[in-house]
C-alpha cells in the first residue's frame, strides 16, 4: 500500500500564469508545488524537465502546441483561396516564434504558398514589414501567438485593415478587437483544468509525477463584418463549423 503525504499547512499548490509569472514562483520556492497556465513552452523556459515527467515542483497546462499552427494557413486559404503570398507574423525572438513559423513552412507547399516571415518586435518594425509586403498582390497574414502581437495587436489589425489583408490571429481577442478571423486554444478552459490538478496535489500527488497537458478545447472565432469590409464572401460550411461569429 503507497501512503501519500498531505502539503504541510501554508504549503499547498500555487496557480501561476505566463511564463514570468511562473518563473518568479519557482525562484520564491522550489518545494511548494506550482500548477501553471498560459506557459507557451515549458520546456524550453526552462520550467519542467520534460512534458511527460516534469520532474521538481512544477507542472500545468501547456498554451498551445506548435503543430496546430498549420491550421492557420488552412482557414486563410479557406476564406481568401486566391492568397498566394502569406506574412507571418512572429517574434523571431522566442523558440516559439521559430517553432510556430517552422510548423506553417512544413504545410506552405502544399497550399502553393510562398512565406515572408514578419519581425514583430515593435512598432514601427511591424509597421514598415506589413506595408513593404503589402506592395505586391495575392497576400494574407498570420499572426502568431506572442506577447509582441498581443501588445501591438490593433496596430496588426489596423494593418491588414488598411492594406485590405485578410489575416488569421491565434486568440478570439484579435477577433473581438477588429480581426478577420481566430483559431486558438480556449483561454478559460485551462484554469478549470488546472484545479483538477490542485485538487489531485492535495490529495498527495506529486508535480513531478503529472503531466503538463496540452489543449483539448479550441475555438473559431469569425467577424462577419470584417469580412464584408474585406469583400470576402465565407463559405457556409466554414460560418457553421465557428465557435462565435460576429456580426
Amino acid at each position: 500500500m503507497t501512503v501519500r503525504s498531505r502539503p504541510r499547512r501554508g504549503s499547498g499548490p500555487r496557480l501561476a500564469a505566463t511564463t514570468p509569472g511562473v518563473a518568479a514562483v519557482q525562484q520564491a520556492t522550489r518545494t511548494v508545488p506550482i500548477v501553471f497556465v498560459t506557459v507557451i513552452d515549458p520546456v524550453s523556459a526552462g520550467l519542467v524537465s520534460n512534458l511527460a515527467r516534469p520532474g521538481g515542483n512544477t507542472t500545468g497546462f501547456a498554451l498551445y502546441e506548435y503543430g496546430t499552427s498549420a491550421k492557420w494557413l488552412e482557414l486563410l486559404k479557406e476564406i481568401a483561396p486566391g492568397v498566394t503570398r502569406v506574412a507571418v507574423v512572429r517574434d523571431p525572438a522566442l523558440v516559439s516564434g521559430t517553432a510556430q513559423l517552422a510548423a506553417i513552412q512544413a504545410v506552405a507547399p502544399l497550399f502553393g504558398v510562398e512565406l515572408s516571415p514578419v519581425d514583430a518586435r515593435d512598432a514601427g518594425e511591424i509597421e514598415r514589414a506589413i506595408a513593404a509586403f503589402a506592395r505586391s498582390a495575392n497576400g494574407g497574414l498570420i499572426v502568431t501567438s506572442s506577447p509582441a502581437q498581443a501588445v501591438h495587436r490593433k496596430l496588426i489589425i489596423g494593418q491588414a485593415a488598411a492594406y485590405r489583408l485578410p489575416a488569421v490571429y491565434a486568440f478570439r481577442y484579435n477577433v473581438t478587437d477588429g480581426g478577420l478571423i481566430s483559431y486558438g486554444p480556449d483561454s478559460i478552459d485551462p484554469f478549470r483544468r488546472a484545479a483538477t490538478y490542485v485538487d489531485r496535489i492535495l490529495k498527495g500527488e506529486k508535480p513531478s509525477d503529472l503531466p503538463v497537458q496540452a489543449p483539448v478545447k479550441y475555438e473559431l472565432v469569425i467577424n462577419q463584418k470584417t469580412a464584408k469590409a474585406l469583400g470576402l464572401e465565407l463559405p457556409p460550411t466554414l460560418l457553421a463549423r465557428a465557435d462565435e461569429v460576429i456580426e
